[in-house]
């Protein structure tokens, strides 16, 4: 019986996916990597028994053997000549909304810069770390996109902290609060404009209402502003549920987000 493509994990994790179709008698005594199949793989991910780290390294181990010949030509092209994306997206960290994935986007397509909730902090020069504001430099100054998109997204835990009730928050809570009170202009409008609504309802329309004080913050940027008014940078809000997989874009004439078909 062969088992195709290699991913590191050991024969007995195999034996007890299939129901010991393989074996240990059938091969040497010692534990030995095989190469399975994307199927096996996806059975061994759901009952756990592959360790999260392996995966990483078997799935870079496909993506070389595989997709990266597949576009060779492109991630060379991309390392001689230098990325040139047109697209700089502020996205969250999020592990469930992958912007690249979600958007299908080709290697060199997007610029993307991921923390906390997809937030945007206003310009400051006060002498600190600022990650964000860096990479937004970079994508505007040093790459020259022509739009920026600020890439929200339902179920964001960053904006559900927001609805945590102080001293609730427990450990594990010095850097959080104050990234998340960049935003804590939309929590109060939600709870000033919507009192009956649901926590569900108030946190989908305060990840909304987040984005727009993130596209607000991007022109408090000198760069950004100068861009914007004469024509070579365009801002964009969108925000995703992943749930139900649908994409929402702001269009700042009727001031509200509309679904994509």
């Amino acid at each position: 019986m062969s088992v195709p493509r290699e991913t590191g994990i050991l024969l007995k994790d195999y034996a007890a996916v299939t129901g010991g179709g393989v074996g240990y008698s059938r091969f040497p005594v010692q534990a030995c990597s095989i190469t399975i199949g994307a199927e096996i793989k996806s059975h061994l991910e759901k009952c756990g028994a592959m360790d999260p780290i392996d995966k990483l390294t078997a799935g870079f181990k496909e993506f070389r053997d595989d997709g990266f010949e597949h576009k060779r030509a492109t991630y060379e092209a991309l390392v001689d000549q230098g990325q040139k994306p047109n697209v700089a997206l502020i996205a969250c960290s999020d592990s469930r909304v992958d912007p690249a994935m979600v958007l299908q986007a080709d290697p060199g397509d997007l610029f993307v810069v991921r923390n906390v909730a997809n937030l945007v902090p206003p310009y400051e020069r006060d002498g600190v770390y600022h990650g964000t504001s860096a990479a937004l430099e970079y994508a505007v100054q040093h790459i020259g996109v022509e739009h920026l998109v600020v890439f929200g997204h339902a179920h964001c835990g960053g904006i559900r902290s927001l609805f945590v009730e102080p001293g609730e928050e427990g450990e594990g809570n010095q850097f959080v609060p104050p990234w998340m009170s960049l935003v804590r202009s939309a929590y109060l409008r939600v709870q000033g404009t919507m009192p009956n609504a649901s926590d569900d309802e108030k946190a989908r329309y305060c990840e909304q209402s987040a984005v727009l004080v993130s596209l607000e913050n991007l022109m408090t940027f000198p760069c950004i502003r100068e861009r914007v008014g004469d024509g070579r940078l365009h801002l964009h809000g969108w925000y995703i549920d992943i749930r139900s997989c649908s994409l929402h874009i702001y269009d700042p004439v009727e001031q509200r987000f509309e679904p994509v078909d």
